[in-house]
């Protein structure tokens, strides 16, 4: 049987198949103006690797921001629940998922089954998001990569004050026209996403395990400034902004399996 995840994100739509109890592919697209299109373009593109179409998909789940404009979905999910589920796919021992995505941030407890038990959310700014690392790699003119590995060389660990993205913005301009090192500017744009996120933590239970997701934990630095603050050792997936997609699979199957139980 196969089963098909697709995760419509701000910034990406990601798509995982399982099939025979293992996540077989996976594909992720840009999303641009529209995200009904890349949504199927991005869908075939994952099946087509393992020689599948959509037709021989036992059930599909949809989640994110743009999970009820997939017509072939047979349910719809939130990224809480997919999240949730992808963490315990990966790491059964998980108990705790830190998500910073492209436009908001979420910290999650769940049960062994992967069931989401307590959450909460920064959605209302874009602060420790996503758009918050984007804007200012943008201004420190650094890739993504570079503002991990960049951080790492800091040695003054100065601190933004501002959460939000305008003000946060101008604040590191500022810093830069001061004369402060590029590098610990970088150093304190990582640790007020990790700060913020952590924070979110702080609201709920801190069990472990606790897995990191989201595109925003791909980054090194962000990696390694959470485990300081955090006093956790966290668990990364092979590719923690594929989780949702993974999750909402893994609940496709789990749908199927309870059906084929009664």
């Amino acid at each position: 049987m196969n089963f098909a995840g697709i995760d419509i994100g701000s910034r990406a739509v990601k798509v995982a198949i399982i099939s025979d109890d293992r996540v077989v592919s996976q594909h992720m697209a840009d999303i641009g103006v529209s995200s009904l299109e890349p949504s199927i373009r991005c869908t075939e593109e994952a099946l087509k690797k393992v020689g599948l179409t959509i037709k021989d998909l036992t059930d599909v789940v949809s989640t994110g921001y743009g999970r009820a404009l997939i017509p072939f979905a047979n349910k719809h999910v939130s990224d809480i629940a997919s999240h949730a589920r992808g963490a315990v796919w990966f790491f059964p021992t998980a108990r705790t998922i830190l998500d910073i995505g492209g436009q908001d941030s979420k910290a999650i407890n769940c049960n062994e089954k992967g069931r989401a038990i307590k959450f909460v959310m920064n959605e209302k700014c874009a602060g420790g998001t996503g758009r918050f690392f984007e804007v200012m790699a943008d201004l420190l003119k650094v890739s993504f990569e570079e503002m991990g590995s960049g951080s790492f060389n800091s040695e003054k660990k100065i601190t933004l004050t501002s959460t939000c993205v305008i003000f946060a913005k101008s604040e590191a301009l500022g810093m830069l026209l001061e004369g402060t090192e590029r590098v610990d500017v970088i150093d304190a744009v990582i640790r007020s996403i990790a700060n913020q996120s952590n924070k979110l933590l702080g609201q709920i239970y801190q069990e472990k395990d606790l897995v990191l997701t989201g595109g925003v934990n791909k980054n090194s630095g962000v990696v390694k400034v959470i485990k300081e603050i955090s006093n956790m050792e966290p668990l990364i997936p092979p590719d923690p902004q594929m989780i949702g997609a993974v999750g909402a699979a893994a609940l496709a199957r789990d749908r199927y399996l309870a059906k084929k139980k009664k």
